[in-house]
């Protein structure tokens, strides 16, 4: 591989950026790290080094270091930090390209896209469907432009995958000029992540992606489960934002509309309240009134000590296993066969608990797990983790910003061919 054809990968949140400088045919990280608590006091950048065949094996020390940030504690003040070590590690001229995630790109973007000023701008209108993201998405685009300013930047978007989804699974029951007039419909997200798993057991199973159909569970903080047909989404749990479909970590999921009505009307709750309830305060969270993690509430669940806490945990525990259960069964109307059912994310690779209570509710389906196994595919191991008679359940880690360098990086190919 040529020395300068690493991506570097960003994917900025509102008070977050995280990078990796990946060498797009193979997955190798050289660098990887986050900023996190941005705009704050306590604003921490963490670096973390990988050796490779063209450089020496960084000693402990070097691989993994945290540094404090200076004020203005913002993206631009993490992005100088990362271009500085670049330059310290001798990094910054093994860089082809930029990959952004963004979150949101409506129906205008189905593939990986060049960012000009035109994408920008339409990024920065589409923040109306998604205004947790696209902003925070375009700030990142906006600093690492000014901070490599010869380097073509390229956007990978989450809603991307789901452009494959059939109008009767991304429509809803709403006048269509909601949808015709203000772009009201289901987008799907995690759309890298499910691309990313379903080409992964294609490969496992020795088959062409277009000969496969998958129900992927992505499951983590964010939750979202995706029938993929052909190596197509053609549904999603996920809708016009990423609160709709399971129960999540501190997100309600699709609950009932009318719910909303009560809350303003009846309870005296503002609709920002009810914004911050249904985003930050419900899931896991909120019904176990405890964490959104699902490592604490297993252990919670468990213990003797506190009888209501333990209830809870429990309680929330079989809530999130039953909901995300329901959706993969739903999902198989939207299929004419099945190969395997996908867990990923950071509960769907490590949970064998919630990965157990899911499967026992889809026998119907043919899925029965191997204890042995779901016990010990873990921390980053893939496999089958389901008995010989059953259908496949695979775990697969994923690597959403491999797909973010390997997409961008082919494309940048493809243009330099074009213009050529």
């Amino acid at each position: 591989m040529p020395d300068n054809s690493y991506v570097l990968v960003i994917n900025c949140g509102s008070s977050s950026l995280k990078f990796s400088l990946i060498a797009p045919l193979t997955g190798e990280a050289l660098l990887e790290g986050i900023a996190e608590r941005l705009m704050t006091e306590n604003a921490i950048i963490t670096f973390k080094y990988h050796s490779n065949k063209a450089s020496q094996k960084p000693n402990k020390e070097q691989q993994s270091q945290k540094t404090i940030l200076k004020a203005p504690f913002d993206h631009k003040t993490a992005i100088a930090q990362l271009v500085e070590k670049l330059k310290q590690n001798q990094l910054i001229n093994k860089i082809s390209a930029i990959g952004h995630r963004v979150v949101h790109g409506g129906e205008q973007y189905s593939q990986p896209t060049l960012i000009t000023e035109d994408v920008k701008e339409t990024i920065k209108k589409l923040s109306k469907l998604a205004p947790l993201h696209n902003p925070a998405n375009l700030s990142g685009i906006e600093v690492a432009q000014q901070a490599f300013k010869n380097l073509p930047q390229v956007a990978i978007f989450d809603t991307a995958f789901h452009q494959s989804m059939p109008e009767k699974a991304f429509m809803y029951a709403l006048p269509y000029n909601l949808y015709q007039q203000h772009s009201v419909r289901k987008y799907g997200f995690h759309g890298t992540s499910h691309y990313f798993v379903s080409q992964q057991a294609a490969k496992k199973m020795n088959k062409s992606i277009e000969q496969c159909s998958f129900i992927s569970a992505h499951l983590g903080n964010g939750c979202s489960v995706t029938a993929v047909k052909n190596g197509k989404s053609v549904d999603s749990s996920m809708g016009f934002t990423p609160l709709e479909g399971v129960m999540m970590g501190t997100r309600s999921g699709s609950i009932d509309p009318g719910i909303i009505f009560y809350l303003v009307e009846q309870l005296n709750y503002t609709l920002a309240e009810v914004n911050q309830l249904l985003n930050k305060k419900s899931g896991l969270l909120g019904l176990s009134q405890l964490s959104n993690d699902c490592r604490t509430l297993e252990k919670s669940a468990l213990a003797t000590e506190d009888y209501e806490k333990s209830r809870l945990a429990k309680l929330a525990l079989s809530v999130f296993c039953f909901q995300i259960a329901k959706s993969i069964a739903s999902f198989s109307a939207s299929l004419t066969s099945l190969d395997a059912l996908i867990f990923t994310g950071g509960i769907g690779e490590n949970s064998s608990f919630i990965r157990e209570h899911i499967i026992e509710h889809l026998s119907l389906l043919n899925f029965q797990l191997d204890p042995s196994l779901n016990l010990t595919t873990r921390l980053g191991k893939s496999g089958n983790i389901a008995t010989k008679n059953s259908r496949p359940c695979l775990i697969i880690p994923t690597n959403e910003e491999w797909v973010i360098a390997e997409q961008t990086y082919r494309l940048i190919q493809q243009l330099n061919k074009s213009n050529s």
